[in-house]
């Protein structure tokens, strides 16, 4: 198939601001869709969620443009129809989609065909006959079902590809040593060490402000009563785009390894940019243009060059995860995890519980040996 819309980039002539819209096989842009991609940066979604919905959204549209389907009337067997059409063609020669891409997909195609509902550019009969009331009897961990179980109805979307949970990929010991090895400069020992030590997103480390760093044994003179070392996580709008994901501010403690990386850092700051009056963490040392605060197409080619070096997969979500399961097993409650990664919901957090395949082995093998599992 050929895709007849696209996503790209747009930024605005009026006050540069990064925008993201859809655009057919003239380069002419997708009113609705442009529209929704609009919705979502005004509710505050993090650039990687906007420039994801785009993508999705243009496949949607793409598809049904190419088999004569009418987006603003499509049915639910229609719906099936495009289920089907992601399961079973390759996006890449090779490679199929996984049964939670797939889920992603349909997920975007209807939150944009309830946002056109919304505003009424399509019927809401559309976009409510793609999902039903659907009773729960098994509620998911940390569901509030509501004193007289008022809440356990909810909606669901009538189609949904099979998806396996996977554990979240979070690096060995050795892979650690690996990239710490192959950092080459200070701002990127203490990029990697503090996403790693605290669990921060790539968002939230690349929005961190000069005054949400407080690593002094007392904070009490900055008007700051959380004790020790830790850097505060806020969900604001940033120079360079990027966004703390929930909207709720929370503190992490920082290590002393943290501290150590981040005063080599200021120190290679300073010596590179002398005086310098940007307010952010994290700025542009190594390239033009210099000070400016560092955005994420530059971490991602950071973090691209150390899986090029190191010989397996980096990416910046793996070192919140490498945070998120040493904890666990180094026996912290899971709420104080919870707390630590900011995530909303308990069951965000349970998928660090889940046994790794290397961890299932050393138990039978332990067991078939005669010896204690621990």
């Amino acid at each position: 198939m050929s895709y007849r819309f696209r996503a790209e980039r747009a930024v605005s002539a009026l006050d540069g601001s990064v925008l993201w819209v859809v655009l057919d096989s003239e380069l002419v842009v997708h009113r609705e869709a442009s529209d929704f991609l609009r919705a979502l940066h005004g509710a505050s979604r993090s650039v990687h969620t906007i420039r994801a919905y785009a993508g999705r959204t243009a496949v949607f549209l793409s598809w049904c443009e190419d088999v004569g389907v009418d987006w603003t009337t499509i049915s639910l067997p229609d719906l099936a129809r495009f289920k089907h059409w992601l399961e079973a063609t390759p996006y890449r020669p090779g490679r199929l989609r996984s049964g939670a891409t797939v889920n992603a997909v349909l997920t975007a195609a209807c939150e944009f065909l309830r946002f056109c509902a919304r505003t009424g550019l399509i019927d809401q009969a559309v976009a409510d006959r793609l999902s039903e009331p659907r009773w729960l009897r098994f509620l998911p961990p940390g569901f509030d079902a509501g004193e007289r179980g008022q809440f356990r109805t909810v909606r669901a979307r009538e189609v949904r590809a099979r998806a396996e949970t996977p554990f979240p990929e979070a690096l060995s010991g050795e892979q650690w040593s690996a990239v710490l090895g192959c950092c080459r400069r200070s701002r990127e020992v203490f990029m990697v060490r503090l996403m790693h030590d605290t669990g921060l997103r790539i968002g939230e480390a690349l929005g961190l402000r000069r005054e949400d760093v407080h690593l002094l044994s007392d904070s009490r003179r900055l008007g700051c009563a959380v004790v020790g070392p830790h850097v505060h996580v806020r969900h604001r709008a940033n120079p360079n785009g990027a966004l703390a994901k929930s909207r709720f501010p929370r503190t992490v403690p920082a290590s002393e390894a943290v501290l150590v990386a981040y005063s080599d850092y200021q120190f290679e700051r300073a010596e590179i940019l002398g005086v310098d009056d940007s307010d952010m963490v994290f700025v542009n040392l190594y390239h033009d243009p210099l000070g400016a605060p560092m955005v994420y197409r530059a971490a991602k080619r950071f973090f691209e060059r150390l899986a090029d070096e190191c010989g397996f997969a980096v990416r910046p979500h793996m070192l919140r995860h490498s945070a998120a399961t040493n904890w666990v097993r180094a026996g912290v409650d899971l709420d104080v995890v919870q707390r630590l990664l900011g995530h909303v919901s308990p069951a965000s957090t349970a998928v660090y519980l889940h046994a790794r395949d290397e961890d299932k082995r050393r138990a039978v093998e332990a067991v078939a040996a005669g010896e204690r599992y621990r």
